[in-house]
């Protein structure tokens, strides 16, 4: 059982049956673990938010005094983060930019994109002559890099090392390089290398990840100011009182930082800052015996809350009591430990939990999703069904 702090348990318990499913950030939580995160950063590393895992304008805003800047990829997000936090750094990535797009960004002032092909570069480079002629507009090439046997072994998902759609290949290097340094497209200034190439590593994968990023960058034999080692900290849905060390992280970044003195090295997070502070709270409609098993079928589902149909985890969860049971006749309940934990769509695959220990669980209960706080609402199939869709309650 994960149980929430006692601020949202009093909330969900506060709210009637109708306006359930909720979401219920803890923003005081939130504050706490992104100024732990930016304390055990070195100075010279900057952290950037990449706004795709929760893009709430209430999260963006509190995550604002520990961060350096915003990471987006595309432009309803650009649009979107600007109003939420306007004035501070974006980063506009993403493997399919496009024109309207990119110019949006320049006509914003955005100065940082992540430039993924030849194609890519050729459009920011037309564009920023037309758009942005006064200033250099800064570019970061994204390759897709191979690094150390095992650097990925823990990794829930990878985007570099292997064949994908996302950043330039290495062997184009050279070909990509030259029209950034011979004057080619004087109105873009070459910053860097970006290279997020996994997510669900820990520290000690993550700072392999990261030297290995580094030592490729700096051996292009071009000046480069600043290294982007991406983001993807690990977030163990199975052990959710357990976090990535960012104490291991920082201290050997900083050995990196000081190896290498002329590079800024900056990562985007975005997970890692904001899982922790979500919660999906919602009531248990009935529960049933099928086939030597039993299910709560919960109001909402994965419309709602899709990481654990797509991670194919059990999202962590605690129970709430209620005594209330306003119908004459007896009120359903587990007779078990262990039970499915199923939304109300037309599929078997909307499971919240396949084996919840939730032993005694009745209609009428309510049920927390904890580490609900990214990837979940933003990326749900909403409409499907067209249940209602849930409250939002920000607390702190």
């Amino acid at each position: 059982m994960t149980l929430p702090a006692p601020a949202v348990r009093d909330r969900v318990l506060s709210l009637p049956p109708t306006e359930l499913p909720a979401y219920v950030y803890d923003l005081t939580a939130l504050r706490e673990h992104a100024a732990q995160v930016r304390a055990a950063l070195p100075e010279r590393v900057e952290l950037y938010y990449a706004a795709k895992a929760n893009p709430e304008p209430e999260i963006l805003a509190a995550l604002g005094p520990y961060v350096d800047g915003y990471e987006v990829s595309s432009g309803g997000e650009l649009a979107h983060v600007a109003r939420a936090v306007p004035g501070r750094p974006l980063a506009f990535g993403g493997p399919g930019k496009t024109p309207d797009e990119i110019r949006a960004a320049l006509e914003q002032g955005v100065e940082r994109f992540h430039v993924e092909s030849a194609h890519d570069l050729r459009v920011l480079g037309a564009l920023a002559r037309r758009v942005a002629p006064t200033s250099p507009v800064g570019v970061l090439l994204r390759f897709n890099l191979a690094v150390a046997d095992g650097s990925f072994a823990g990794g829930a998902l990878t985007m570099g090392g292997r064949p994908t759609p996302f950043g330039l290949d290495p062997a184009q290097a050279p070909d990509i390089l030259r029209p950034l340094t011979d004057g080619t497209y004087p109105h873009l200034e070459l910053l860097g290398v970006h290279a997020h190439l996994a997510s669900g590593l820990d520290a000690p994968e993550q700072l392999s990840v990261a030297r290995s990023i580094v030592e490729w960058a700096t051996a292009l034999g071009v000046p480069l100011a600043e290294v982007n080692v991406g983001g993807g900290m690990a977030v163990d849905y199975a052990r959710p009182d357990t976090r990535f060390d960012w104490k291991t992280y920082g201290e050997g970044l900083a050995e990196l930082a000081t190896a290498h003195p002329e590079l800024t090295l900056r990562l985007e997070p975005g997970r890692a800052l904001t899982a922790y502070c979500g919660w999906y709270a919602t009531e248990v409609l009935d529960v049933k015996h099928s086939h030597g098993e039993e299910f709560a079928v919960v109001r909402g589902g994965t419309h709602h809350l899709r990481t654990p149909a797509t991670k194919g985890h059990d999202q962590p969860c605690s129970v709430l009591a209620v005594e209330e049971w306003p119908y004459p006749w007896p009120r359903p309940a587990a007779e078990g430990e262990y039970v499915g934990l199923a939304g109300q769509l037309c599929t078997p695959k909307d499971l919240l939990a396949r084996a919840a220990h939730a032993p005694g669980l009745r209609a009428g209960d309510r049920v927390v999703f904890a580490l609900a706080g990214a990837y979940a609402w933003n990326i749900s199939h909403h409409d499907f069904l067209m249940h209602p869709r849930p409250g939002f309650h920000f607390l702190g």
